[in-house]
């Protein structure tokens, strides 16, 4: 019981030491992560229809 303590007593200070990130700083990274995120959606989708296209064309897909 006691090393239970010891460790909280640790995590407790240890958590006293976490700098944490301004709410503008927050929201534009995640701002930042939404738009990486669509922008490789969309380009899959792109190369989706593209290989597609080319394997209709070669009648290698229906």
């Amino acid at each position: 019981m006691e090393k239970l303590v010891t460790y909280f007593k640790g995590v407790k200070s240890e958590w006293g030491k976490i700098t944490w990130p301004e709410r503008k700083q927050v929201i534009a990274q995640t701002i930042i992560v939404l738009v990486i995120v669509i922008a490789f959606t969309i380009y899959t989708y792109g190369l989706d229809i593209l290989f597609k296209g080319i394997l209709k064309a070669f009648r290698l897909v229906d």
